[in-house]
């Protein structure tokens, strides 16, 4: 039985065979006839490259070439803060800027020199040290100056500066500017040192290439590449009033501080911050530009601390039904919505309402580069406004004064300095639909008012829908602001449904 299997197995593997064979053969003469005599060719993979490199070759050429004179005018810094071990029951956030933590091993040496203090000093203190970026920008005989973020060294209680051939020097804070999220530190060297070339961050464009230096995670002179992906970008990280440059250069923890170049060499920004998911870049790095930062080195350098220009108004953005509103063709301009009593803009003439154009025939078409504008302004300047009031062009004349700090100017927003001291919004469908309003009442809504002013005093409340000033009808915003500079007012709104009055209120 085994042998007529085998032997029939082997009789169908045979015929199978010679039908495949023949099926060959007769496709070989098929083919070769509908040829003709052309002779079938075998096609190979192309090994020559005829791509002109040139270009390509120039591009890395000047990398190498910006490479090698940047990196040694970008340092890195280690700060160090004593902190209290109580204190020290979270993750510190000053680390997750601008570097990593040390490890166990290292933050227990730290807590072991803590213990060596000298007479006098806290024993419950301990060292807690990150890892930033600063660049070489100025010399002083043998004084030398590193520009970096407020953020990595302006707490800082030690610095330690180490150049990229692992030179190390011990820095001093010379003065911070808050605003701008900037630091200057110096260190002496009898040694001659590179210093950063400062570019014209005014002449950049969306597409241009860029490298971002500096030491991310404690990588000592890391060089990334990007182009310019964003300029003018403003949501900035607490409060910084930069009008920031975005770039796709990788940009990480340790950057902070470092140097966003051009293709000359030229430092054009100060990389600061990211956005990220993960902790890591994602091609969404944010660098100060370097022009507004010129300015802040030169004052920190002649006084210790930055001079700004103050104005004295609270401002915000012209939105589509403000300038709606308004009787506006645009919503361009910086809206005025408070004026500080006795300020250089009450001086001057500016008033609630009004919306700000230009000063001295720089266009102002938000409110950040009127922010940024004024500020830059040295105290003592008489500039030119132009403005829109009421639909009509103003011209205003106001001699800038010197910014108070912070806290003094938070101490100004509230009580009877600001005027008028409520927020108003025009009355739109939605804002009426959420008030329930009927569609009969017109006039204007309060939106925010500043406690211990006048108006607040008087019982005005957000939500509340004025109708009339001094018994005059007020159906916009032009109205509102028009009315509202009379030397007493009274205000008829509704609340609820209910129409109420305020006593007299005297204006300033």
């Amino acid at each position: 039985m085994k042998t007529n299997l085998s032997t029939k197995t082997i009789g169908t593997f045979a015929l199978i065979f010679f039908s495949v064979s023949i099926g060959f053969v007769s496709s070989f003469f098929i083919l070769k006839s509908e040829n003709g005599n052309n002779e079938i060719k075998p096609v190979y993979a192309e090994t020559n490259i005829n791509s002109d490199l040139s270009g390509a070759l120039a591009l890395q050429n000047t990398y190498r070439e910006v490479s090698a004179a940047v990196l040694p005018v970008v340092v890195e810094i280690e700060a160090v803060e004593f902190q209290n071990r109580e204190e020290q029951t979270f993750t510190n956030p000053f680390n997750f800027f601008f570097g990593p933590e040390k490890s166990e091993e290292e933050n227990k040496e730290n807590e072991d020199k803590s213990e060596d203090l000298e007479e006098g000093e806290n024993p419950r203190s301990f060292r807690n040290s990150g890892l930033g970026s600063g660049i070489l920008v100025r010399r002083d005989g043998k004084k030398y100056f590193v520009l970096t973020n407020n953020h990595v060294a302006g707490n800082a209680d030690e610095i330690n500066i180490k150049l990229f051939d692992d030179r190390e020097y011990q820095g001093e804070l010379v003065g911070t500017d808050e605003r701008k999220d900037l630091a200057l530190l110096s260190f002496e060297t009898n040694e001659d040192l590179e210093i950063g070339t400062l570019g014209d961050s005014d002449e950049l464009y969306v597409g241009d290439f860029v490298l971002a230096v500096g030491n991310p995670f404690g990588f000592q002179s890391t060089v990334t590449s990007g182009i310019i992906s964003a300029l003018g970008r403003h949501q900035g990280p607490d409060n910084n009033i930069s009008d920031f440059i975005q770039t796709d250069a990788s940009i990480n923890q340790g950057n902070s501080g470092g140097a966003l170049v051009n293709l000359r060499g030229e430092i054009i920004g100060i990389n600061t911050w990211i956005t990220t998911p993960t902790g890591g870049s994602i091609g969404l790095g944010f660098s100060i530009p370097i022009n507004n930062a010129k300015k802040a080195i030169e004052d920190i350098m002649s006084t210790g601390s930055p001079e700004y220009g103050w104005l004295g108004v609270s401002i915000g953005n012209v939105s589509p039904d403000m300038a709606e509103s308004m009787g506006m063709d645009s919503s361009e301009g910086a809206f005025v919505s408070q004026v500080f009593k006795n300020s250089p803009a009450d001086k001057g003439g500016i008033r609630p309402g009004d919306v700000i154009l230009s000063i001295d025939g720089e266009s102002t078409k938000t409110s950040n580069e009127l922010l940024y504008l004024v500020g830059d302004i040295s105290p003592g300047t008489r500039v030119e406004f132009q403005i829109i009031r009421n639909d009509s062009p103003v011209t205003a004349f106001v001699r800038i004064e010197k910014r108070d700090s912070e806290d003094k100017v938070e101490e100004l927003s509230a009580g009877n300095t600001v005027w008028p001291g409520v927020s108003i919004l025009p009355l739109t469908e939605e804002i009426r639909e959420r008030l329930s309003i009927d569609d009969t009442d017109n006039g204007v809504v309060v939106f925010e008012v500043y406690p211990k002013t006048p108006l607040q005093i008087a019982g005005i409340k957000s939500g509340d829908v004025i109708i009339e000033i001094n018994g005059t009808p007020v159906s916009n915003l032009n109205d509102f602001y028009r009315l509202l500079n009379n030397n007493k007012i009274n205000f008829t709104y509704i609340r609820e449904g209910v129409t109420l009055e305020t006593s007299s209120i005297i204006n300033r």
